[in-house]
């Protein structure tokens, strides 16, 4: 018997868990693809993350949002980096932040986590991200975020979420 098949609920181990984790192993093998120059890299990558947001969609209609709790750490962490690579399958992203929404108000899952997923989709729907943690481009050797509402409030919005001021946050993308 296949290690977690004697989970059909989900849960640590369980077949969800196991596949979304490997997800992750694969996302993080192939992200290099994503900006390659050679064009059919770029569409290997970009059918490797519409397989995984099909599969995250099904995960997400029969189990929820996976938290820690219902699947585990690696797999409620591979969940959302699934969501927020899902970015020409607005559906799944706009379903995986409405559940992730609802489990950070249980407590259940990570409201920076919920705020990187929030910002790649109001990018991805062309409007400005709240939290400004989605960069644009490098300009003059300093990342540039995509547009945000409210700049001069942008750190407040960040600390309330748990993430780094964002001059600290860009300091690791900026070239050495």
């Amino acid at each position: 018997m296949a290690r977690g098949a004697d989970r059909p609920d989900g849960g640590p181990g369980s077949a969800p868990a196991e596949e979304l984790v490997g997800m992750m192993a694969e996302d993080g093998a192939a992200a290099l693809l994503a900006n390659s120059p050679d064009l059919a890299e770029q569409a290997a990558w970009r059918r490797l993350t519409a397989r995984h947001g099909d599969r995250l969609a099904e995960i997400m209609a029969e189990h929820g949002w996976p938290t820690e709790r219902t699947l585990g750490a690696e797999a409620a962490r591979a969940a959302w980096l699934v969501a927020q690579h899902a970015d020409r399958q607005l559906d799944v992203q706009r379903r995986a932040a409405a559940l992730l929404g609802e489990a950070v108000a249980r407590g259940e899952a990570s409201a920076r986590d919920l705020a990187f997923l929030r910002d790649r989709l109001a990018v991805n729907e062309g409007r400005e991200q709240r939290y400004g943690t989605q960069i644009g481009a490098v300009a003059d050797g300093r990342p540039v975020p995509w547009p945000c509402e409210d700049p001069e409030r942008l750190d407040e919005r960040r600390a309330e979420v748990g993430i780094e001021p964002f001059d600290e946050y860009t300091a690791r993308f900026a070239p050495k």
